[in-house]
């Protein structure tokens, strides 16, 4: 059995960073015996060209994808040139979007075959043994197919009890080389659950309410696992990470009694966390916790179910201050009842915490109890594009906030934004800047044209004739930065860390310099099936 899993491209505004969720299927997959692999589309260019070079190198029998909602439609695209290219393939998706919204998907991706429900890993262990089998396909709980012109849906999939049963995901399958460049933290889980009722989240439907711990000497082994592959930074991707206090100090604890040395960061709830456990967290290493707000507005937060008052955002903003912990906090736009005077009310609100935050606008997502129950809170969806759900643009008005004052209020937000970064990038022109300002716009700069050397390829796509008094380095940074219309200095000093950390080789051949990325460099060059 060979099964080929996308990951389906994401912007660099949603920072891209090596698919966690996939890779606890791909993991599953080859416990249960099938070889895998994972065409990546994050970190590199898509095209249908590329995509079918891969299938005729590989030839999986199923191609599987598990996009969020925002990138559903290029998910179902990519199974679409699949299927049209070697209509003998299985097509599945998992993934909440798909879970929450099953016929929806079938019917816009006629190609879709298979849809596996909820938490999949243990579905997957199961089914992949089976999966050219269609006739086994009912006895299989957690899935949704085709029969026919009918969807059947099996019964339920019980939640995974024990997380330590778990492969480990299988990041060896990705293009390592290409995400340490780009640089975001990888991201784990210490858990699942989340006992919370939010009307605008998918945890506790996907995950369940109740939280399921994992062991924290194999959490520790995991981050230990990506450190040896060369990352230095880590993202506990927790619903709520900060939900057992006991637990926090057990797993805090174990990283420090093996002394192990990594920055991470972590999601919490502002009605979770004191004083101690903050500088537990931090002795641990942890440097920054996001915190979801959502409004400034008292009876907002009681209207979605939020749960937390604003004098525990105080505590919580100013215990981590006293932890030394940098704080984010982020708020939502759209909500239900949302007025001119509510978001005025909630901006007043952020720029008093004194501490990094952002807007987004409120998306309701298939599955979650805003969209299913759209009836009783003060909303009207205006699309469904999933494309449009990234957060970045209303999909939504309420009785007193149109789409055009939502989009008007996080513009004068984004503009006094902009307006100190400006003022940033010249301090640094001018050499008055501080350190810490200088290596936010290097980092910023660097961050954009590693982002556009992945994701078109270019590295992939340079060739180079070989020139006397230049070395194959500065060959390659000159060509970059012509492309990209980047500073040629600037590129030059990238692209050398990138071959000095090893990221990056090359090699003549025929008489031209070749260039390309190294670890897993057989993803790109997949083997050919006997």
């Amino acid at each position: 059995m060979r099964i080929a899993f996308i990951a389906t491209p994401y912007p660099l505004e949603e920072a891209p960073s090596p698919p966690l969720g996939l890779t606890y299927a791909a993991a599953a997959c080859e416990a249960a015996g099938a070889t895998v692999r994972i065409f990546d589309y994050i970190v590199s260019k898509y095209s249908p060209e590329k995509l079918h070079a891969a299938l005729d190198a590989f030839k999986p029998d199923v191609v599987g994808a598990g996009p969020v909602t925002m990138n559903f439609p290029d998910a179902a695209r990519i199974l679409r040139d699949a299927k049209q290219y070697r209509p003998s393939l299985i097509t599945m998706m998992g993934g909440p979007h798909v879970s929450f919204d099953i016929e929806g998907s079938f019917r816009v991706l006629p190609e879709l075959d298979l849809i596996v429900v909820g938490e999949g890993e243990q579905t997957l262990l199961e089914l992949a043994p089976v999966i050219k089998d269609k006739d086994a396909w009912s006895s299989i709980k957690g899935i949704a197919f085709r029969d026919g012109d009918e969807i059947v849906t099996t019964d339920q999939r019980e939640l995974i009890e024990d997380l330590d049963s778990l492969p480990l995901p299988a990041r060896h399958l990705l293009p390592i080389s290409r995400y340490q460049a780009l640089g975001y933290p990888v991201s784990i889980i210490t858990s699942r659950g989340c006992p919370n009722k939010c009307i605008f989240c998918l945890g506790r439907r996907m995950v369940g309410y109740k939280g399921r711990f994992r062991k924290a000497s194999l959490v520790v082994d995991e981050i230990e696992h990506i450190i040896s592959l060369g990352f230095t930074r880590i993202n506990v991707a927790d619903d709520l990470f900060t939900a057992n206090k006991e637990r926090v100090r057990e797993l805090c604890g174990e990283i420090k009694r093996r002394d192990v040395n990594f920055g991470w960061t972590a999601f919490a709830r502002v009605n979770t966390v004191d004083s101690e456990m903050l500088a537990v967290m931090r002795d641990a290493g942890c440097d920054c916790v996001s915190f979801g707000i959502e409004s400034g507005n008292p009876e907002t937060l009681k209207r979605v179910r939020k749960g937390i008052t604003l004098d525990q955002v105080r505590k919580a903003v100013a215990c981590c201050k006293d932890a030394g912990i940098l704080t984010h906090a982020s708020f939502m736009v759209g909500l239900p009842g949302d007025s001119p005077e509510i978001l005025e009310e909630t901006s007043r609100f952020a720029q008093d915490l004194d501490i990094s935050y952002g807007y987004h606008f409120f998306a309701p997502f298939p599955g979650t109890t805003a969209r299913e129950e759209i009836e009783n809170y003060d909303l009207t969806i205006l699309t469904d594009d999933w494309k449009q759900y990234d957060a970045n643009r209303p999909v939504v008005r309420t009785s007193k906030l149109s789409p055009e004052e939502m989009i008007s209020f996080v513009a004068k937000y984004d503009r006094m934004h902009t307006e100190l970064w400006e003022d940033t990038e010249r301090r640094v022109q001018e050499g008055t800047c501080t350190d810490h300002e200088y290596l936010l716009v290097l980092g910023r700069r660097k961050m954009n044209l590693v982002y556009k050397v992945l994701s078109e390829d270019i590295i992939e796509e340079t060739c180079c004739t070989p020139k006397d008094g230049l070395d194959p380095v500065e060959l390659l940074s000159a060509s970059i930065a012509d492309r990209t219309l980047t500073d040629k200095a600037f590129t030059l000093k990238v692209i050398r860390s990138f071959f000095d950390a090893g990221f990056l080789r090359h090699e003549l051949n025929g008489g031209t310099l070749q260039y390309h990325w190294t670890h897993n460099r057989a993803i790109d060059r997949l083997p050919v099936a006997s």
